[in-house]
């Protein structure tokens, strides 16, 4: 017993210390729960506008939320032009519409209203504001 004793302990101790040296996984993220659109695209009314400074970004992602099926209620500047990541705001009730022309977008980041009052968006359910990326 202690000719086998010695060696299991000494594989035991070594697997403890293997463990406590080892990184602990890091935890994921919780992802957003998705919202069920309420709306067709045909019925979901964006206003596009251009938050990277690049001369008609705006225009040419209105036509492309157009083709997508989207109804576009307007094409402008945003208030701002260094957004780094192109953003998808909605106005309460809307988020799965958001979130719906995010996925379509492939990419944008989706958020409630902020720092825009709902009658900035001129009767529009969601604001698409244009990043550099």
């Amino acid at each position: 017993i202690a000719f086998l004793g010695k060696p299991v302990a000494e594989r035991m101790e070594a697997r403890a210390q293997a463990r406590a040296f080892a990184p602990a996984p890091k935890p994921k993220p919780a992802k957003a729960a998705t919202v069920a659109p309420v709306l067709p695209r045909r019925e979901t009314s964006v206003i596009v506008l251009n938050g990277n400074g690049r001369a008609g970004a705006a225009s040419t992602a209105g036509a492309r939320v157009q083709r997508l099926g989207y109804l576009i209620a307007s094409v402008g500047n945003a208030s701002r032009s260094d957004y780094a990541r192109t953003l998808v705001m909605y106005r309460p009730r809307f988020r799965g519409e958001a979130q719906r022309l995010a996925k379509d977008l492939r990419g944008a980041v989706v958020a409630p209203l902020d720092g825009m009052k709902p009658s900035q968006l001129m009767g529009a359910h969601v604001a698409l504001i244009l990043g550099a990326k």
